[in-house]
């Protein structure tokens, strides 16, 4: 390996640990707001990332870009029709955890970007036909065992959890399946939902119930929502084109681990043993199925295990 692609790699690590690390902190943007609605924030979150994506646009000069894309998805419905789908999903799942964060169910939260990587998974299989091997089996049924735990002990499914990790999910499934560039493809999903979003509030600040200018230090904060959702994506943009996916599996549980320990140690949220029995399976099931997609496993395994023509032989 050269120094080149050392650079690169090194690079490519700090960036996707610095995504990981902020959004695994972003709990504590949000405290910062919990006074206003969380429907009123994911408007102001969509209408100011929108506005940071087209500022960043035009900075790294493809705003001509985003003009080719947009003409292209008008003239294709069914890429219209996913990357409109994708702009709902996210914003599905951005309500969603601005609401987990300030109704202080935050280790719910966590537990839903814990379980998203094993909904990633289940959704190949369906949608992709994506085959399955073995281990990602062990790790849906350890996985599994984990969410039926919390769900007999709690005597309700962890809904919050699964709607954060399904509605991730299906985002990151629809964004494989139209193959948008990150940035440009931000600024696409925002401007498509970023009319409804200004109808929402126009409709709140008319009825004199709208949070923004009422309180300039609160306008500021719902204004910086935009760059506090926008960074961490451009991070990760960055940084996961240049290190293995391999190494991106190990780096994203930095963020819902964070997310944890704000929850349990700051925030003092009920943590019992029924949520660590779960939690234990759940970090299980995601160990086995992170260390099965690196290469010296699957070398391993391969010499392990005889392939059938050398059994027939």
């Amino acid at each position: 390996m050269n120094s080149t692609t050392d650079q690169s790699q090194a690079i490519g690590i700090a960036a996707t640990t610095a995504s990981y690390l902020l959004w695994g902190i972003l709990p504590l943007y949000w405290k910062l707001v919990q006074d206003v609605s969380p429907v009123e924030i994911l408007a102001h979150r969509i209408v100011w990332s929108f506005v940071f994506m087209i500022l960043i646009l035009m900075a790294v000069g493809k705003i001509k870009q985003l003009k080719v894309d947009l003409k292209e998805l008008i003239t294709h419905r069914k890429r219209l029709f996913g990357i409109s789908l994708a702009s709902v999903t996210i914003s599905v799942n951005w309500g969603v955890y601005i609401w987990a964060v300030n109704t202080d169910h935050v280790v719910q939260a966590s537990l839903g970007y814990y379980i998203n990587p094993l909904v990633s998974i289940l959704l190949g299989l369906l949608v992709l036909k994506e085959k399955i091997t073995k281990w990602q089996t062990i790790s849906f049924i350890l996985a599994s065992i984990g969410v039926i735990n919390l769900t007999i002990y709690f005597g309700h499914v962890p809904w919050l959890a699964l709607a954060l990790a399904v509605s991730f999910g299906v985002y990151g499934l629809i964004k494989k399946l139209v193959q948008l560039g990150a940035m440009v493809g931000l600024a696409i999903e925002t401007l498509i939902i970023t009319p409804f979003a200004l109808l929402f509030l126009s409709s709140v600040h008319s009825g004199g119930g709208g949070t923004f200018a009422a309180d300039w230090s609160l306008s500021l904060l719902l204004m910086g929502g935009g760059i506090a959702t926008a960074i961490p994506l451009l991070l990760f943009a960055i940084g996961a084109k240049r290190i293995p996916l391999s190494m991106v599996g190990f780096l994203q549980y930095i963020s819902p681990t964070i997310t944890l320990l704000l929850g349990v140690f700051l925030y003092k949220e009920e943590f019992t043993d029924t949520h660590l029995v779960s939690f234990i399976f759940i970090w299980m099931a995601l160990t086995v199925y992170t260390i099965s997609k690196t290469k010296w496993f699957v070398l391993l395994e391969t010499k392990l295990v005889p392939s059938k023509k050398s059994m027939q032989g």
